[in-house]
């Protein structure tokens, strides 16, 4: 069981500057600091939030990009998480060797936790980043049992369902959501619907940091939210267009109860596996909680 099993969780809201990555670890660790201040335990920021999202090339892409874990901004959010005594989720422009990737990096009090990588790309992204290629990864911390995702990857439930057969607690979804297609106004944006569909069908936490502003002619949706296991909004929807912070208490405990929906329903025993692979064709083992 969790060291905590109930702690506070936040989702950092915030408005990176294309290419301006001083000033964008500057605002991170200001979102960080905040957050911890505020009791904070897991701090969640956005996809790409130390570079920027809206690149004109691949060549300036790989120019704002650091390896993983000893790049300037993963090693600026690792000594953050060691003072504080906190975990950050932080999307980061990833290079290894000559591939580029669009990651988010998990660190913790004692430093490097682990990398994902984004597996579904979406628009230009696939003219810069090469698709993930670490799987679904469940890191297990004292704080509980932590997977991520990045932006699109929350249009995919089998990533969520993933996460829950390794036994995930929270998921983290750094994200730069965009607006839909026949969007209407003043509604709830499709992501949030869709995160909250997933918590609920998976009984996980879900915690969205979204970027917000508008980058070379890009606007992005804002709207942060943070989702309990039953499927509800603890906090947000966020600004659409300020930054801001949301917080949540989030309980470890209760999470893995309420997998057990009533007398008869367990979401994840009542899986037909007898008719699909229950790791989804991934080739993973079945975990043993």
């Amino acid at each position: 069981m969790s060291v905590f099993p109930s702690y506070k969780v936040a989702a950092v809201q915030m408005n990176p500057v294309i290419g301006n990555k001083q000033a964008n670890m500057e605002r991170s660790l200001a979102g960080i600091e905040e957050a911890a201040a505020q009791g904070a335990k897991l701090i969640v920021l956005p996809e790409l939030c130390n570079t920027g999202y809206v690149f004109e090339s691949r060549e300036e892409a790989f120019s704002l990009a650091e390896s993983i874990p000893d790049g300037a901004c993963a090693c600026a959010w690792m000594n953050a998480a060691k003072r504080l005594g906190v975990y950050v989720a932080a999307g980061i422009t990833e290079k290894s060797g000559t591939d580029l990737y669009n990651s988010a990096i998990l660190v913790g009090p004692d430093g490097y936790i682990g990398t994902y990588r984004k597996m579904h790309l979406w628009g230009d992204e696939n003219l810069f980043f090469e698709p993930g290629n670490l799987g679904m990864p469940v890191y297990h911390t004292p704080i509980g049992r932590i997977g991520i995702l990045i932006c699109y990857d929350g249009w995919f439930p089998e990533l969520y369902r993933l996460a829950a057969m390794q036994g995930a607690d929270v998921v983290c979804n750094c994200t730069n959501w965009v607006p839909m297609a026949g969007q209407p106004e003043n509604t709830m944006a499709m992501a949030n619907i869709l995160a909250m569909a997933a918590a609920h069908c998976n009984s996980l936490n879900v915690i969205c940091a979204d970027r917000c502003g508008v980058e070379r002619e890009q606007p992005f949706e804002g709207q942060s939210l943070i989702v309990g296991p039953e499927g509800w909004i603890l906090a947000g929807p966020a600004s659409k267009t300020e930054e801001q912070i949301l917080y949540a208490d989030i309980n470890i405990k209760k999470t893995r109860e309420g997998r057990q929906f009533n007398c008869h329903n367990n979401i994840i025993r009542d899986r037909r596996d007898d008719f699909y692979d229950p790791m989804l064709g991934t080739g993973m083992p079945l975990p043993r909680w």
